[in-house]
């Protein structure tokens, strides 16, 4: 792997659904071995590493809310929780690849992992730790890319990497436009004036705030983050 990354600190931002087995299982276990290695492969290089994991594999809090027997408050809640079962997951999985990793989370649950706070995490970054952020933004109404921008944006992390299901911005969803544009690099103002969607428009208004790029790329490539950082696999840079 090339030391050519201009990044020191990265988030990685992960779906919950890319963690599901192909029978539909909300846990699929040589997916998580797969990642921690190739988590490993970015640690090894001296790149920090933070990671936020949605749970959509396990439940959407906005679409049980849509269905009107739960409030949105409530589901997103749930969603919550679903998070910080999924980054123990994720945790379990790097330490087991010998890779050190630290759950935190914004939702307080002391006897099951260490509760979020900056000072701390940097701490953990600092020691080459990989920090798996849960419970979102602590808050609902919030998506895991707003928490992921959010955190990205505290821990003074150079990118926010987001795995995605396509390998970086297109101008139209290739996967009903063939003749869809894909973006090597482009501006934050860009991405606004060209109404593309990188992230959630409160996580993007963030991340443009913050000066902060964003890195999309596929999470099926082989070695994804490793590839994706290193720019051996495509993907689009949205920079200040």
């Amino acid at each position: 792997m090339p030391e050519t990354t201009p990044f020191r600190r990265v988030l990685v931002k992960l779906s919950g659904e890319a963690l599901a087995a192909p029978d539909g299982y909300w846990l699929h276990p040589q997916t998580l071995a797969a990642m921690a290695e190739d988590i490993g492969r970015v640690v090894e290089q001296g790149i920090e590493i933070a990671v936020v994991v949605g749970g959509g594999n396990l439940i959407r809090g906005a679409r049980i809310s849509q269905a009107g027997w739960i409030d949105r408050a409530t589901g997103d809640s749930l969603g919550m929780m679903a998070t910080v079962m999924n980054s123990l997951a994720i945790e379990t999985a790097l330490n087991a690849a010998g890779v050190p990793a630290r759950t935190m989370s914004a939702v307080s649950m002391p006897t099951i992992c260490e509760t979020y706070a900056r000072q701390p995490a940097l701490h953990h970054l600092d020691k080459g730790q990989v920090v798996v952020l849960a419970g979102g933004t602590g808050n609902p109404f919030f998506t895991t890319d707003t928490a992921a921008v959010l955190r990205a944006a505290e821990l003074r992390c150079d990118a926010v990497l987001k795995a995605t299901q396509v390998d970086g911005v297109y101008s139209a969803d290739p996967k009903k436009d063939p003749s869809a544009t894909r973006y090597d690099r482009i501006t934050h103002d860009e991405a606004i004036a060209r109404d593309l969607k990188v992230m959630d428009t409160a996580a993007f208004a963030l991340a443009r705030e913050s000066r902060l790029s964003i890195v999309v790329g596929s999470i099926h490539a082989p070695s994804s983050i490793a590839a994706i950082l290193t720019g051996e696999a495509p993907a689009t840079h949205v920079v200040p």
